[in-house]
């Protein structure tokens, strides 16, 4: 594919003085609600039955208004590479760390919500130059998904999966990767099964956290703890633990209002996930520094995305064409504590060619984040069994 290098600029990201200061000034402004009436003893999940607990939002919103650094993260994009390009008329940005190695292999990484490229600032460097120098590396490149950070917000309905993962076969083809490795969780994941299933041309091959079988499926064919994942995973969409999602699919507008104009509000939607799908006993600062996640919420606070990035799922929601298949080679990793797991006789009903599966002992929807370093080592290991299964 040819490299329109004129169509891909440099970017560098950098809030006003003057959003910051109204930031902390809104923090410092703030009216909270009472605290909740389920009282429990931390640490415990039982402490955020009713949502993210008083005390500790307080903690958070005190440490954001005087203590968060957001400079730093904008330094850390920049050291990183950040470039925008314009796709069918909406700009994307993106993160993109090129590798000193010349095996290196193209890859890009695709986030979810409520995640962003925050997600993945933290390993970047060692999938691009890992230190183990029998370890595969890459190309990496990191888009903002439309809508969200500091890609363009839409200005019409059509931004689903689908136009996604042609948008990013685009972005790749202009980077000078005719060809590319793809991984994801959350939409992420759906969009880089897209991927590998429309793009078999151009994809050799993915990986992903979150593999979606097609729907109607036996349970007979499964074990006793592959129906224990298939029943919590039934349980979480059909139950009150979705309504987020609802609430983003049917009316994304109306929610989009208060995470606009609300930084605790934002923060609070944002931070009642963390909790619920990271692995760990109460906090997700167990396992996620306060700072990570304040990144994240900076980020969608500072570029006002709360409802373009919600709109992803009245776009997608349930959008996954069942007939899909995806005959790429596919390595797949099912963490303990993620929202949905599905289990490898499902699995290969989409995914053809499962050349590695692995189920993580630790680990929740947000393994770059929660375990980086076992990240790192299980995306090196499961993109170097799907390389040596395509040659």
């Amino acid at each position: 594919m040819n490299r329109p290098t004129s169509e891909v600029q440099a970017f560098e990201a950098h809030a006003a003085d003057a959003d910051l200061d109204d930031l902390r000034a809104r923090l410092g402004a703030a009216r909270l609600p009472e605290t909740e009436t389920v009282h429990h003893a931390a640490p415990g999940p039982r402490r955020w039955a009713q949502g993210v607990p008083l005390a500790d939002l307080v903690d958070v919103v005190n440490y954001w208004r005087t203590g968060y650094d957001w400079r730093s993260f904008e330094a850390r994009l920049h050291q990183i590479g950040q470039f925008r390009t314009t796709i069918d008329d909406v700009g994307i940005h993106f993160l993109h760390r090129r590798s000193a190695r010349p095996d290196a292999t193209p890859l890009v990484m695709t986030h979810g919500w409520p995640g962003s490229i925050a997600e993945f600032i933290d390993v970047v460097d060692e999938l691009a130059d890992p230190k183990d120098a029998e370890a595969p590396a890459f190309h990496v490149v990191a888009p903002s998904l439309p809508g969200f950070g500091y890609s363009d917000k839409p200005a019409t309905s059509g931004w689903g999966i689908e136009e996604i993962a042609a948008a990013w076969v685009e972005l790749m083809g202009r980077l000078g990767y005719s060809k590319f490795l793809a991984h994801g969780g959350d939409w992420g994941g759906v969009i880089t099964t897209v991927l590998g299933g429309r793009f078999p041309a151009h994809v050799l091959g993915i990986h992903t956290t979150t593999p979606q079988a097609p729907p109607g499926l036996s349970t007979d064919m499964l074990t006793a703890a592959e129906r224990t994942w298939t029943e919590e995973t039934r349980a979480f969409w059909g139950g009150p633990r979705a309504a987020y999602a609802k609430q983003q699919a049917a009316r994304p507008q109306t929610i989009g209002y208060s995470l606009v104009d609300s930084p605790v509000g934002l923060l609070a939607w944002i931070l009642d996930k963390f909790a619920e799908w990271t692995d760990t006993e109460d906090s997700p600062f167990e396992t996620i520094s306060m700072d990570r996640l304040l990144d994240d919420v900076t980020l969608y606070w500072l570029t006002r995305t709360g409802a373009s990035a919600a709109r992803i799922y009245y776009e997608s929601h349930d959008s996954l064409d069942p007939e899909l298949r995806v005959d790429v080679p596919s390595a797949i990793s099912v963490y303990p504590r993620d929202i949905e797991k599905c289990p490898r006789p499902w699995a290969q009903e989409r995914f053809r060619r499962i050349v590695r599966w692995r189920s993580p002992e630790t680990g929740g929807h947000f393994p770059s984040l929660e375990v980086p370093e076992f990240f790192v080592k299980d995306l090196q290991e499961g993109l170097a069994a799907v390389l040596a299964a395509g040659r």
